[in-house]
């Protein structure tokens, strides 16, 4: 009697791959492979999963495209805490590419809403964890020397991930960039569909070349079936002509008012799903910005009504580039009449066509604020994560005669508006500082700008995504803690400007 053929699944479990990781396994298979369960032998048995192409798309063009899936995913996973984790890449003794990656567990978002909706503070919080992961890809990875954004293509509930955890609460993560477009300049985009047709922008089902607004469109869709648990858009039948005729032309269902949902929420799922481009929020930081003015328990913060506004953020060139302009305007500020006009330091988001930069505002005597404008600039950040996260903000400005002024502040990083603000300073580079005297209240008399160093740019992008999925404590205890933090660094410090300020001087009059 003849054996039956071994099947794939059989043939791949129980072996060392790569003399290293033990196949355990399936934990689940699609179009194009399948994923293992496996044990990172070099690393003690830690769980991972291992993604295979099939057998059944093993040519040139699917292993291309499945190893820009894994190089992809590899580079967005770095920046991103809110997208899958890719570790290794390779080729199996058969020739089969394979990738390793997290091990997650979880439930697809699509397990998540299949018997009930999300409440509405559920669906903020996971909303706002999907558009951090977009935000991530459609701002691109550097690609061959350039930087690329990424479109998804296939955001649907099936490809978000909901982790459990007793610690963080839930966690979310964007899966399978499988079809993900990698846009390069002077590349034209494949015109053909591809997509889930459920979910699929209308300019994607016709194959025409795609930007971050289909993935705002797709996102739409989703966010309409997790809050009524229902599809806003159905078509006469379930073919490919159908599905094109309910994207271009049907109407969304309203969605029903026994949900009672804020209607600037209704209006901005609405909006995500315009037909046309031009329509929709035009990026995935327009949709947080608009979903933190509807959280509903918004923690007090100095700088918490600050960053609600959908607008865009600057990055650094355009930031530099504006400057000037800055400047003017900032001059024009006046005392914001809910801050008592005495001495004290906040953070401030000052708003212009141009975007949102970050300010720090200080209120101090005439005489004080006229020696520290040739003074040096420096800043430094420090967190921690327990029992609160939290950033201390330092901007002090040196002079030889009159010694350090320090303005320091707070950035409560369990607040949304903190976590924004910390991400626009990382952004951004720089920032503007805007003295206002005791004296003369009323209108900003001076203005200066001061660079970020680019590692403390990135860390300030690391700890907001990580206070995410920290749990808040006592801030008053973590404040205390940066306060003696502060006191320790103070001395160091001025040790250093000393330097800066007595080698600026020996160059000035070489």
């Amino acid at each position: 009697m003849m054996n039956p053929p071994v099947t794939m699944k059989e043939s791949h479990q129980r072996r060392l791959l790569a003399n290293r990781y033990q196949l355990i396994d399936l934990v689940g298979s699609g179009a194009m492979g399948q994923v293992y369960r496996a044990e990172d032998k070099l690393l003690g048995g830690v769980t991972v999963a291992v993604k295979f192409l099939s057998q059944a798309l093993l040519n040139s063009k699917m292993r291309d495209r499945f190893e820009r899936e894994a190089t992809v995913s590899a580079l967005l996973g770095e920046k991103s805490n809110h997208i899958v984790r890719v570790r290794d890449y390779g080729v199996d003794e058969k020739e089969i590419p394979f990738y390793v990656m997290e091990f997650l567990k979880g439930e697809s978002l699509s397990e998540v809403i299949k018997f009930r909706p999300l409440s509405l503070s559920r669906f903020l919080k996971i909303s706002r964890q999907i558009c951090f992961g977009l935000e991530c890809a459609h701002k691109g990875i550097m690609f061959e020397g350039e930087m690329c954004p990424i479109i998804h293509r296939d955001i649907k509930p099936s490809n978000v991930l909901v982790i459990h955890d007793q610690a963080l609460g839930e966690l979310v993560k964007i899966l399978d960039f499988g079809i993900a477009k990698l846009i390069q300049s002077g590349e034209a985009q494949t015109q053909s569909f591809m997509g889930t047709l459920a979910y699929c922008s209308p300019e994607q089902i016709e194959g025409k070349e795609l930007d971050s607004r289909s993935d705002i469109y797709s996102l739409g869709v989703m966010m309409y079936e997790m809050l009524t648990g229902e599809m806003p858009i159905f078509p006469e039948n379930s073919s490919f002509g159908g599905w094109y005729e309910a994207h271009h032309y049907a109407k969304p269902k309203p969605i029903p008012n026994k949900l009672r949902l804020p209607s600037a929420l209704e209006n901005l799922i609405f909006q995500c799903m315009a037909k046309a481009p031009d329509d929709r929020p035009q990026t995935a930081t327009e949709i947080l910005q608009q979903l933190e003015t509807l959280e509903p328990h918004q923690a007090e913060s100095q700088q918490e009504t600050l960053v609600a506004a959908p607008k865009k953020q600057i990055d650094k060139s355009t930031a530099r580039k504006t400057a000037p302009k800055l400047d003017d305007l900032c001059l024009k500020m006046t005392w914001p009449e809910d801050k008592p006009q005495q001495k004290i330091v906040f953070p401030h988001v000052i708003r212009v066509p141009e975007g949102n930069f970050p300010s720090l505002w200080v209120m101090l005597e005439e005489e004080d604020i006229a020696n520290r404008l040739s003074s040096i600039r420096y800043n430094q950040f420090v967190f921690i994560t327990n029992p609160h996260p939290m950033v201390l903000w330092i901007t002090v400005l040196y002079h030889r005669e009159h010694g350090p002024r320090w303005l320091p502040c707070y950035l409560d990083l369990k607040t949304s508006s903190g976590q924004r603000f910390a991400r626009m300073l990382g952004e951004s580079g720089l920032y503007w500082i805007l003295f206002f005297a005791l004296e003369k209240a009323k209108r900003c008399q001076h203005v200066l700008s001061t660079t970020i160093a680019p590692h403390q740019c990135q860390n300030l992008q690391e700890w907001a995504d990580k206070s995410q999925l920290l749990r808040g404590g006592k801030p008053q205890i973590t404040k205390r803690m940066l306060r003696q933090e502060f006191d320790k660094l103070k001395p160091s410090i001025e040790n250093k400007l000393k330097t800066a300020y007595t080698t600026s001087r020996t160059m000035s009059k070489s």
